[in-house]
């Protein structure tokens, strides 16, 4: 059984659940699959010193025998206003090869301290950013190193994104990526609107390269595409959302995933406040809509449609992480990584430089800027929250992964669900899903399985504060950088 930490007494507390439920809806921007919320406070308890994260980090590694893969190529030819997981700074972009070479050397590190080859790989994701900006041979490198160095599960894949452009003006790069042994590409649709592209900053993107690029990943032998849709953003109405849907669904892909807007550390975050939940569930209904009559299925509260019997739809990292828990290791800028007991983000995470990440792959430290060794509360919390993607908890594995049902360590929260006909217990799957009913209130549902002080934090929160999110920002870059937070 796992030894976790005793909760801090700011994750002690029992609220009700009736209370949590409208703070979640109230804040329904923050209330989500993205945990934690506001970690700079609700974590702070928890977070390692500086000096202890490396040793943290291989004892909590020590044990694992089977694991996930994510590996973080931050650049792209413009940022998108709606991401924050990018380089976009051109005097940067030079420095490509030299990212990808401290790539390398922390997987090299990692398999050092950690004994890499003894682990079992369950799937590689590789993100960002977008991978399909870097050349193919650096992808190629990547790929072998690490198939060199870890064993792969018979069912585990390895799924790349792309963006349409690359996509439509570079088939070579996709022609590489299958030969390397890649299975799987996902797709960066968002939206079709030219309005909205250009607010988004996305006009290079347009309608006029997705048949190209489609065709291109065809010809390249790819048979699992997935096509990601974005709604709930300032600008889009719903009549403007319904072509893009249309158009994603004639563009005849494996999967379709959807997702809302999250606006937390964004260049339009300022935009959150004016979208309300009134505006985005039409949204998300619609497209569910389209989507099962096109003949995609979704479970319940589920974002990626399949049209694939028996396929979920995601990769394989991205299913075990959400069914099972799975821990994962992550590479790169600002990566994050996800242990029984620990959570660490890599450096770079707050300021989204590469420098700091640079600097300590080229001393020979494990390049963690945060580290959080989280009692059992949180942890359930997490998992529940990533759980979310599939619109269900699945009860063995939560059960396998802390000793408990989930019945046992969140009672009133089952209990809410239940009768309010938010949550159903599924017999086939043994899982506790959300109904049609909580998919319309999920960001309410999402809150009653937080731990006790991110609860806490929404029940205090004024949702009217855009400015809530820049100052969540600056407070992780000071606690990044060692200084202290203001109280």
């Amino acid at each position: 059984m796992t030894a976790w930490r005793e909760p801090d007494a700011i994750d002690q507390g029992d609220f009700e659940p009736e209370d949590v439920f409208e703070a979640g809806l109230r804040n329904h921007h923050v209330s989500s699959t993205a945990y934690p919320v506001a970690h700079e406070s609700t974590w702070r308890p928890y977070r390692v010193p500086r000096e202890a994260m490396e040793e943290a980090t291989v004892s909590a590694f020590r044990s694992l025998r089977e694991l996930g893969l994510y590996a973080h190529i931050p650049f792209c030819e413009t940022q998108c206003s709606f991401c924050e997981c990018s380089v976009t700074r051109r005097s940067e972009h030079s420095g490509v090869a030299l990212y990808m070479d401290a790539l390398l050397r922390e997987l090299s590190l990692y398999q050092e301290a950690i004994d890499l080859p003894s682990k079992t790989i369950a799937g590689f994701d590789i993100g960002g950013g977008t991978p399909s900006f870097v050349p193919a041979e650096e992808i190629e490198r990547l790929v072998t190193a690490v198939r060199e160095t870890m064993t792969f599960r018979e069912d585990a894949d390895i799924s790349i994104e792309t963006t349409p452009r690359i996509a439509a003006l570079e088939p070579s790069k996709l022609r590489a990526y299958r030969a390397s042994g890649i299975d799987r590409v996902s797709m960066g649709i968002q939206v079709i609107e030219p309005a909205l592209l250009k607010v988004l900053n996305r006009e290079a993107n347009g309608i006029e390269t997705h048949r190209a690029a489609v065709d291109n990943i065809r010809d390249a032998g790819f048979r699992r595409l997935n096509l990601d849709l974005m709604y709930g953003f300032k600008d889009q109405s719903l009549d403007g959302w319904r072509p893009t849907v249309r158009h994603a669904i004639d563009l005849d892909p494996e999967y379709i995933t959807l997702y809302r807007m999250r606006y937390k550390l964004t260049r339009i975050s300022h935009q959150a406040p004016a979208v309300t939940l009134e505006r985005v569930r039409p949204m998300e209904r619609l497209a569910k809509a389209m989507l099962l009559d096109a003949g995609y299925f979704a479970t319940s509260g589920k974002t990626t449609f399949s049209r694939i019997p028996g396929d979920v739809g995601t990769s394989s990292y991205l299913a075990r992480r959400v069914r099972e828990g799975l821990p994962y290791l992550g590479l790169g800028l600002g990566a994050q990584s996800f242990t029984d007991t620990t959570i660490a983000y890599n450096d770079g995470a707050a300021s989204k430089s590469l420098p700091p990440y640079m600097r300590s792959v080229e001393t020979g430290g494990l390049p963690i800027q945060d580290l959080y060794d989280l009692p059992a509360v949180q942890m359930m919390g997490k998992m529940c929250s990533v759980s979310f993607y599939f619109g269900e908890i699945h009860r063995p594995s939560f059960e396998e992964k802390f000793g408990m049902t989930l019945e046992e360590a969140c009672p009133r929260a089952v209990e809410f669900v239940l009768r309010e006909g938010l949550m159903e217990l599924v017999d086939d799957s043994d899982a506790l899903r959300l109904t049609a009913l909580g998919c319309d209130f999920k960001n309410g549902v999402h809150a009653l399985f937080y731990a006790p002080s991110i609860q806490r934090y929404l029940l205090s929160r004024d949702p009217e504060r855009a400015e809530d999110f820049e100052r969540h920002r600056r407070s992780a870059r000071r606690l990044a950088e060692e200084e202290p937070v203001p109280a």
